[in-house]
């Protein structure tokens, strides 16, 4: 229970401080949809990471705040983007930002944003500020490629699990792995130490991408957030429907090219049928196999740091917590 406590402490002390720096005037149309998408909270994944690992290697967590802050704009610039890509209505059960305002606020609030979370890293001394720069600049641009390969596949029919394997990385575990070295490096951490959290970060992002894939299609849609069978309405080629069509039947192959070939009015009946041959194929078990193996080499990764076990076990709970969820 009081590793619980400690994350919440990371957590309010991060939302505290994000609320203290975002304060902006005008012109209002701008800055307010940036409040508004930090606002909606969120589990703060990112942050928190970058502030437990900062006090992992020594360092005062309140020093690495602004590298946080960082992060978390980055991520919510991406998203508000990526929700104009997609044109999706909903963002943590709220209304996204270019459906509350339009999509040319959504377009110039978010290029704001990308700015804004260089501008945290000015605070650092220049040496410090040099290397977080070049991660952060790294990160962001294979965030857009795994954004693009994200696009491309939606009009292919030969995408392979290495490549989705490779478009989640880029899209989402890349910044879960910079946010947990960029911590290291505010606490100057040993190159080697800093290498390996990075390697941590990036296979929990993994695990939580592919398990975002099957909370999608399995979650509570109480507590999900997003739209339960979200996915399956636009025909997205998510792990468990690549491995269904890797280990179906051929009926079950054939009928599944047909569920992803249409977009019914009324999708309820296409989500349950397609729900059923991933269950049928194996693809459930395979997809649940997958984030168990990238988790333990995460596990893996975060044992190759030579710190005490006690100052480990706060990042392994964490990383046990969050794949444990339902959410």
């Amino acid at each position: 229970m009081a590793d619980i406590d400690i994350i919440d402490q990371y957590r309010s002390s991060f939302v505290s401080y994000l609320e203290e720096k975002i304060k902006f005037a005008e012109p209002k149309h701008l800055y307010e949809p940036i409040q508004y998408i930090l606002g909606l909270g969120g589990k703060r994944m990112r942050p928190i990471l970058t502030l437990m690992t900062a006090e992992l290697f020594g360092e005062d967590p309140k020093n690495a705040l602004d590298t946080a802050l960082a992060v978390e704009m980055f991520h919510n610039f991406s998203l508000v983007h990526d929700d104009i890509m997609d044109d999706a209505p909903l963002r943590r059960g709220k209304t996204t930002v270019h459906e509350k305002w339009d999509v040319n606020t959504g377009i110039l609030s978010g290029d704001a944003m990308l700015i804004l979370s260089y501008q945290f890293l000015e605070s650092y001394p220049a040496e410090t500020y040099k290397e977080l720069t070049k991660l952060f600049s790294k990160t962001a641009l294979e965030v857009c490629e795994g954004q693009q390969y994200d696009v491309d596949f939606e009009t292919r029919d030969d995408v392979t699990i290495p490549e989705y394997l490779k478009m989640i990385e880029y899209k989402t575990s890349v910044l879960v792995a910079a946010a947990m070295k960029m911590g290291a490096l505010v606490a100057n951490a040993p190159k080697k130490d800093a290498e390996a959290i990075y390697e941590f970060g990036r296979n929990l992002g993994i695990a939580f991408q592919l398990q975002d894939d099957y909370l999608d299609a399995f979650g509570d849609p109480k507590t999900f957030g997003k739209q339960v069978g979200g996915d399956i309405m636009v025909n997205k080629k998510t792990y468990l429907y690549l491995k269904s069509l890797e280990k179906a039947s051929k009926d079950n192959q054939d009928g599944l090219l047909h569920l992803y070939s249409i977009k019914p009015k009324d999708s309820a009946d296409k989500v349950e049928a397609v729900k059923t041959i991933f269950k049928e194929s194996g693809a459930v078990e395979e997809t649940k196999k997958a984030i168990q193996d990238f988790t333990q080499k995460a596990f893996d990764a975060l044992a190759e740091i030579e710190l005490p076990e006690k100052s480990k076990a706060l990042l392994e709970q964490f990383a046990k917590n969050l794949m444990e969820r339902t959410v």
